[in-house]
């Protein structure tokens, strides 16, 4: 799907037809039309198919009078067993004499929440300056899910006591994985951002500089809190195998308790079955009191014991 927008009165308005200074937005482009951009736009398509594979790391790219920076925007979902999964997935910015594109496989939140007006004041004809405003706003989505990530874990741990339950196991497993997403594409972002801080590639403009140096902070403070809540999340996995080991150590000694009280009477009834006459006490009530008097000094002991 291909769509134009332009901006006006602050807003973005879409338009059927491309001029000049317009965004153009693609997500989920069809072949032909993934041969228009080419063709009709003369983009270079080695820009096009970088931006449309979902295995593309971050990086920035210049050839001709065409620039390509592709760049990691967090994505959250939830499979089947409703565990909360976060990843990555790249995004591709061309920008050549007349306009700004956004290439993506898939429908991508920053793209929808540029459409929807969530990014104030985006004007597709600044070309460097919308660049820079979705960098920003890439940045603050990666604090936002860092920190569900954080709520997640957080909630987990208030359930550690009751630690015998996969979901919450794989829940947590689904988390350390993401903040390994999270951190790779991070670091990447950040080295694509500085790399445009240097003005090679893309010319930037003095009233730029403050926007570029927050878009680099906020990737380096998201790329810190990942850094802490992997080392949370890597202390709290060792606690919570902890945590199943104790339990696991409980149920078995209650188990042990169960069987040894259990065995008592089987001893002693197996004992007074043996056909003899020299038995002591041969009545069929000594022998249920015995039974019941030695199962209760038995438990009684290891309860006791347990409780030491």
């Amino acid at each position: 799907m291909i769509e134009y927008y332009v901006s006006e009165n602050g807003r973005l308005t879409q338009i059927d037809q491309p001029k000049s200074g317009c965004w153009v937005s693609v997500v989920s482009p069809t072949a032909q039309e993934v041969k228009e951009l080419i063709e009709d736009f003369g983009l270079d398509s080695g820009f096009v198919k970088s931006s449309l594979d979902e295995e593309e790391s971050s990086r920035i790219e210049r050839e001709d009078d065409q620039t390509l920076i592709i760049i990691d925007t967090p994505v959250a979902s939830t499979d089947e067993d409703h565990t909360k999964l976060f990843y990555t997935m790249p995004v591709g910015i061309i920008l050549n004499r007349d306009y700004v594109f956004t290439i993506s496989l898939q429908p991508a939140q920053i793209i929808d929440e540029a459409v929807r007006g969530i990014i104030r004041d985006l004007r597709p004809g600044f070309k460097t300056r919308f660049v820079l405003q979705l960098l920003l706003r890439i940045a603050a989505m990666f604090l936002y899910y860092l920190k569900q990530i954080d709520k997640i874990s957080s909630a987990a741990e208030q359930q550690l006591h009751d630690a015998m339950k996969n979901e919450l196991l794989m829940q947590l497993l689904a988390l350390e994985k993401s903040l390994v997403y999270f951190s790779t594409s991070l670091k990447a972002n950040e080295a694509t951002i500085e790399k445009i801080f240097r003005g090679r590639v893309i010319k930037l403009y003095e009233e730029d500089q403050d926007l570029l140096e927050d878009v680099l902070i906020e990737m380096k403070q998201a790329i810190e809190m990942s850094s802490i809540y992997t080392g949370i999340l890597s202390s709290m996995m060792d606690g919570f195998s902890s945590v199943i080991s104790n339990n696991l150590n409980i149920v078995m000694w209650r188990l042990t308790i169960v069987t040894i009280l259990m065995e008592i009477p089987n001893i002693i009834f197996a004992f007074y079955g043996i056909n003899t006459v020299d038995l002591p006490m041969p009545y069929t009530w000594f022998a249920i009191s015995l039974t019941v008097c030695i199962t209760s000094i038995a438990a009684f002991i290891l309860i006791r014991w347990k409780k030491k």
